[in-house]
C-alpha cells in the first residue's frame, strides 16, 4: 500500500477521509478527543507540504438527514485548538457553498466538511455523491481505519474517482501493528476475546484458532462456552443456538494444540444493576436464578499466570459489565496483567478503550487501536473495503 509520505502532495489539494465520531455530552463538548489526535501527523504532513487539507468525517448515525446535534462543529473548534491554527467547518459537504469555500483555500488551509451522514448517499455508497466529493480535491487519503470495514461512498467511492490515492499515518500504524501481531507474531502470541456475544465474534475466534498459541475467554461470552461444556450459569446470557458451536470451537482448539482459558469463578449478582447483591463463587456453584457479570479473583490468577511467558498479545473485548463498579475488578486487574507482561500488546474495540483509560494504563500498551468494528474484522482475516479500495487505486496509479 502506498502512504502519504510516499507520493508528491506539495500544493496540491487533499481530501482526507478521517474519523473524528468522537462522543459528545449534553452540551455537545467533546469528552474524548482520542481519535482527533491521532489523525494529526497526517494533517500535519500534509500543512509541511504546503497543501490545501480538506477534511471529511461523519459523527453518529443521523441516517441521510441534517441533525444539528450530529454536526462537525465542535470537532472544527478542538482541531484548531489542538493545530493552533484555524480550521474552518464547510455548512455541507457538497454543492456550491462547499465549491465557493474550496476555490477561495490556499496552500496551507484546512477546511472541514459537514457531517457525511447528513447525505443518504454516503452510507448507500452512492457513486453520484462520491463523484462529487472526488472533483472537491487533486488527492485522495484514508486515515480513518475505524470506518475502513464500512463500503461508504467517502471510503471505497471516491477512490473509484481519484488519480491518486494513498493511506495515512494512522492507516500504517494500525496496518503495520496488526501484521506484527498476527502474520509474523512473536510467539506465544495470545488472544484475549471478551465482550457480550459469541456471534459477534465467531469468525474471528475461528480465524484465531489457527494462529493463536492461547485463548483467554471472557466476558458474556464465555457463558455460552461454560453452559456448552455443561456448566450452569444461573439467568446469565447464553446464546443457546450456539452451544454445539462453542463445543465444536473447544473441540478445535484442542485439536490444534491450542491452550483455551475458560472463568473457573465469577462474580454473581441477583439483579444487573449497581446496587445488587453481589458474591463471588466457582463456576460450579453459580446461584439459579443469579447473573454472572464479571470473572473472579481465581480466574484473573489463572489468565494472569497464562499469559507470563507471552510474547504477543491481542486483546478485543472486556471480562464483564465494567461499566457498573461492582463488576469492573476483572477487566481492570487485565489491563494491569496485560502491561505487566513484556509482549507487543495490541488492543482493538470501543469498550475496551474505555477500560484502559478507566484503569489508567493507556501509555503502557504498545497499541490500541482505534477500530473497534474494523479491528474484528481484520481478526476474521478479512480483506476490508477501504484498504480493498486504496490498493485497487494503487494498481491504476502503477499502470496510468
Amino acid at each position: 500500500m502506498i502512504y502519504i509520505n510516499e507520493i508528491d502532495i506539495k500544493g496540491k489539494r487533499l481530501l482526507i477521509r478521517v474519523d473524528c465520531n468522537v462522543p459528545l455530552d449534553r452540551n455537545l463538548n467533546i469528552t474524548d478527543d482520542t481519535r482527533i489526535r491521532r489523525i494529526l501527523p497526517t494533517i500535519n504532513h500534509a500543512l509541511d507540504e504546503n497543501a490545501a487539507v480538506i477534511l471529511c468525517s461523519h459523527l453518529g448515525r443521523p441516517k441521510g438527514k441534517v441533525v444539528p446535534e450530529m454536526s462537525l462543529a465542535p470537532v472544527a473548534r478542538r482541531l484548531s485548538r489542538l493545530l493552533q491554527k484555524e480550521v474552518k467547518l464547510a455548512p455541507d459537504v457538497v454543492g456550491d457553498k462547499v465549491k465557493k469555500m474550496i476555490d477561495a483555500m490556499k496552500p496551507g488551509d484546512i477546511l472541514l466538511l459537514e457531517n457525511l451522514r447528513f447525505h443518504p448517499g454516503e452510507t448507500k455508497n452512492d457513486p453520484e455523491f462520491a463523484k462529487e466529493l472526488a472533483k472537491l480535491a487533486d488527492v485522495y487519503i484514508n486515515d480513518a481505519f475505524a470506518v475502513a470495514h464500512r463500503a461508504h461512498a467517502s471510503v471505497v467511492g471516491v477512490p473509484e474517482y481519484m488519480p491518486i490515492c494513498a493511506a495515512g499515518f494512522l492507516m500504517k500504524d494500525e496496518i503495520t501493528y496488526f501484521h506484527q501481531a498476527l502474520e509474523d507474531p512473536a510467539r506465544p502470541l495470545v488472544a484475549i476475546i471478551g465482550g457480550r456475544k459469541v456471534s459477534d465474534k465467531l469468525d474471528a475466534l475461528e480465524n484465531l484458532l489457527n494462529k493463536v498459541d492461547k485463548i483467554i475467554i471472557g466476558g458474556a461470552m464465555a457463558n455460552t462456552f461454560l453452559k456448552a461444556i455443561k456448566y450452569e450459569v444461573g439467568n446469565s446470557f447464553v446464546e443457546e443456538n450456539l452451544l454445539n458451536t462453542a463445543r465444536r470451537l473447544v473441540k478445535k482448539a484442542r485439536k490444534n494444540g491450542i491452550k483455551i482459558y475458560l472463568p473457573v469463578d465469577c462474580v454473581v449478582a441477583d439483579r444487573i444493576a449497581p446496587d445488587a447483591e453481589t458474591k463471588v463463587t466457582t463456576i460450579q456453584e453459580v446461584p439459579k436464578n443469579w447473573y454472572i457479570l464479571d470473572i473472579g479473583p481465581a480466574t484473573t490468577t489463572v489468565f494472569a499466570e497464562a499469559l507470563q511467558n507471552a510474547k504477543t498479545i491481542i486483546w478485543n473485548g472486556p471480562m464483564g459489565v465494567f461499566e457498573m463498579d461492582a463488576f469492573s475488578r476483572g477487566t481492570l486487574s487485565m489491563v494491569h496483567h496485560v502491561t505487566n507482561t513484556y509482549a507487543l500488546t495490541i488492543v482493538g474495540g470501543g469498550d475496551t478503550d474505555v477500560a484502559i483509560q478507566r484503569a489508567g494504563g493507556w501509555e503502557k500498551f504498545s497499541y490500541i487501536s482505534t477500530g473497534g468494528g474494523a479491528f474484528v474484522e481484520l481478526l476474521e482475516g478479512k480483506k476490508l473495503p477501504g484498504i480493498a479500495a486504496l490498493e485497487k487505486c494503487e494498481r491504476r496509479m502503477k499502470n496510468a
